[in-house]
C-alpha cells in the first residue's frame, strides 16, 4: 500500500507523536520513512519570537542545530523500529509548500504530520502549516492530534 512515508517534524511533542505513528505504520507495511524539517529564513520571521531573541548569525546557527536535532530524533526512532530512514532539512518561507515538494521529490505516497506545532504568538501569526498543507496536497495525509 504505502512504500515511503514523509514525516515532517518540528521537534514538538505532537510532531514526535506523528513521527512515532508514521514509523510504526512503516514497520507494519515494510515501508521506509523520510524525515523533513523546514526552517524559517531569518528575513521571514520579523514579527516572531525567534527574531526577538537572536541576531541573524545566532538565529541561523540555532535553527540549523534544531533541525539536525529534530532529524536525529526521527533517525533514532526509525532505527529502534528497524525502519529504513533518510532525512533532510532546508529553509522555506512557506513550510507547507516545502513539505509538499519534499514528498514529491522523495516519491512519498503518504505524509504523517501533527495537527499543529507552534504555540503562542508564532501560531497566531504563522498559523498551522498542517491546515495550509491539507487543501494544497494531492498526496494522502494522516493528521495526528
Amino acid at each position: 500500500m504505502f512504500k515511503r512515508i514523509l514525516l515532517p517534524t518540528d521537534g514538538s511533542d505532537l510532531s514526535l507523536r506523528a513521527v512515532d505513528l508514521g514509523i510504526a505504520l512503516a514497520a507494519q507495511l515494510g515501508a521506509s520513512v523520510y524525515a523533513f524539517h523546514a526552517m524559517q529564513p531569518f528575513e521571514a520571521v520579523p514579527y516572531f519570537t525567534d527574531m526577538m531573541l537572536f541576531p541573524e548569525d545566532a538565529y541561523e546557527k540555532a535553527v540549523e542545530e534544531r533541525a539536525v536535532h529534530c532529524l536525529e530524533q526521527t533517525k533514532e526512532r526509525a532505527k529502534a523500529a528497524n525502519v529504513s530512514w533518510d532525512g533532510h532539512h532546508e529553509y522555506a518561507h512557506q513550510p507547507y509548500e516545502a513539505i509538499i515538494q519534499a514528498a514529491k521529490d522523495q516519491h512519498c505516497d503518504l505524509i504523517v504530520i501533527g495537527s499543529h506545532g507552534r504555540t503562542g504568538l508564532d501560531r497566531l501569526f504563522l498559523g498551522s502549516q498542517t491546515a495550509k498543507l491539507l487543501p494544497n496536497c494531492d498526496i494522502p495525509v494522516l493528521v495526528c492530534h
